[in-house]
């Protein structure tokens, strides 16, 4: 085997014995030792982990056993997940030698449903940063234009699946760090509903907007992922029961909703001609589509970070040297925080750790943080209302192509700029999914398609008709 195939593709391979689930891991392995010498995708390649668990489903195969839904499939993870036995740095050295006690609720599901872990994948420190630039393990290069960088923070899942060491991969989304990656790598990527998927073994950046998906390289794939590791999970709170099958009866015509303010300034020509087109195939599709209005986007950039950089300064308060993780050591406890934090962290989660503990200092609490609470649901009305005359939402992905690794490093703001149009979904905790809608100057755009809570039927739908569209 040269090339890997689809889920249902490796599992009907299996099933004819027309190669083992040993050859398939194998292969899987030997590309991703390839990919990272390339690309710096994998911050570690679990060898030992992937052929034991091809091993076992080669014994189902010979005993007969009924083979699960994503039997003998490779798939790498997000650093950030749990893995049982294998090393979870969340891509800093704050966790360098750390070792996972347990699996995640997600990546659980999909070893009981037979797919062959095979690495973890690089990403930006703690799920900081759109570009994969701010791992400790170096930068992520993007498998179709390796000067670039590969979104983040999933840069490391999206250039997995990419660049075919990895059918699909799992990886986590709190502001477009799935679905931007996806898009800036010709991927497809799904952040699902907020409670839709259980965030238990999830390394925990901001925990409202926190959620973990599918990228993979066809939306068949994404949604075949997204069955198994959905439902509710007595770990984590806030999951949901949820059955995607209970929703999924397709509506037709598809109105498709396009927002004046996902189109305005800021907005490469290259980019919105990509998805002005995308948008004109599903209208030749049967699709209908109508103007609508989302007054409050223009704050949800600004919302978000305070919203998020609060959550990371209380969610990173626990990384003080004392219980696990690197430990400094200094002349009083005081000196052993600041050199353990000092060390341990980056600067973008200092910078963001920085900011947060600032907007929920006494004096500024109500200023900052109450406010953008209140902006969060003036966007979720805007939805509401919006999804009272539409099906879903589409516009793109990010307002740039993918940018060359270093471009924007040194300045903040702009890297924040690039999360735009993303942002909104995980403020209102809607499901968004990004789908290759065509190329910009020669590089990778995404459609980026919002639905209303557990519809995620709708995206899927959207993103087939789009997907079996020629460019």
């Amino acid at each position: 085997m040269t090339n890997f195939f689809g889920i249902t593709r490796v599992r009907e391979g299996l099933l004819t014995k027309e190669f083992s689930a040993r050859e398939i891991a194998s292969e899987a392995l030997r590309k991703a030792g390839e990919s990272n010498a390339k690309y710096n995708s994998y911050i570690s390649i679990s060898e030992e982990l992937a052929l034991s668990l091809a091993d076992a489903l080669d014994e189902k195969i010979k005993k007969g056993e009924h083979l699960p839904a994503l039997a003998g499939v490779p798939v790498s993870i997000k650093d950030a997940l749990l893995v049982k036995g294998e090393r979870c740095t969340a891509g800093s050295l704050m966790l360098e030698d750390y070792t996972a006690p347990y699996d995640a609720t997600a990546v659980a599901k999909i070893k009981e449903a037979g797919a062959v872990i095979i690495g973890k994948t690089n990403m930006d420190e703690f799920a900081m940063g759109g570009s994969n630039e701010n791992s400790a393990y170096g930068p992520v290069k993007n498998p179709r234009s390796p000067e670039r960088v590969p979104g983040g923070s999933s840069g490391g899942s999206a250039a997995s699946v990419a660049d075919e060491s990895a059918v699909f991969s799992l990886g986590s989304d709190t502001g477009g760090s799935i679905r931007q990656p996806a898009s800036f790598c010709g991927v497809t990527g799904l952040k699902p509903t907020y409670g839709a998927v259980s965030r238990h073994g999830l390394i925990a950046m901001a925990s409202s907007l926190d959620q973990i998906g599918p990228l993979a390289r066809t939306v068949e794939d994404a949604e075949a992922v997204f069955r198994v590791i959905s439902g509710k999970d007595e770990h984590d709170a806030t999951s949901m029961e949820y059955n995607p099958e209970e929703n999924g009866q397709e509506l037709k015509p598809l109105r498709i909703g396009v927002p004046k303010e996902y189109f305005g300034e800021g907005l490469a020509s290259a980019v919105k001609k990509v998805i002005e087109q995308a948008l004109e195939r599903l209208a030749k599709s049967g699709a209908v589509l109508l103007e609508v209005e989302l007054p409050s986007t223009a704050y949800a950039l600004a919302a978000y970070y305070m919203i998020n950089t609060s959550e990371i300064s209380s969610n990173l308060s626990r990384y003080d040297g004392a219980r696990y993780g690197y430990s400094a050591q200094g002349q009083d406890l005081f000196s052993s925080y600041a050199a353990t934090r000092g060390k341990g962290f980056g600067n973008e989660v200092k910078r963001r750790i920085i900011l947060g503990t600032y907007a929920l200092s006494a004096g500024y609490y109500d200023a900052y943080y109450v406010k953008a609470q209140k902006i969060r649901s003036l966007i979720k009305r805007d939805f509401d209302r919006a999804f009272e005359k539409v099906d879903i939402i589409a516009g793109p992905v990010s307002p740039v192509v993918p940018f060359k690794i270093g471009e924007k490093v040194s300045d903040p703001l702009a890297m924040y700029l690039v999360d735009m149009y993303t942002v909104p979904a995980n403020l209102a905790g809607l499901p968004a999914i990004s789908v290759p809608a065509g190329t910009a100057e020669g590089l990778p755009a995404g459609l980026h398609m919002i639905a209303p809570a557990f519809r995620e039927n709708l995206l899927f739908a959207a993103g087939k008709i789009l997907q079996n569209m020629q460019y």
